[in-house]
């Protein structure tokens, strides 16, 4: 069951997947999205820019690190708790 956050999130996602309106859930592994490098790193500053946070990871680090988008949310999730 996704939340506010993971349902923005999944959202945001959505706008650069392949293909275009497939479901996504907190399972989907990023590399089912079709998702490369520039959209990675364009959805990374589209979040920070939203929750005003910042993601310290260059591309190389992102894709070993977030395997699915709930791996993304849980990211964002723990960088907006820090900030509070």
């Amino acid at each position: 069951m996704a939340d506010t956050l993971a349902t923005q999130i999944i959202d945001k996602i959505k706008a650069h997947a392949e293909p275009a309106g497939a479901e996504i859930t907190l399972d989907t592994e990023l590399t089912e999205l079709g998702i490369h490098s520039l959209e990675l790193t364009e959805i990374i500053f589209d979040l920070e820019e939203d929750y005003d946070i910042e993601i310290e990871m260059n591309t190389v680090d992102a894709w070993a690190n977030l395997r699915n988008v709930g791996d993304m949310v849980e990211a964002v999730r723990q960088l907006i708790a820090q900030k509070s």
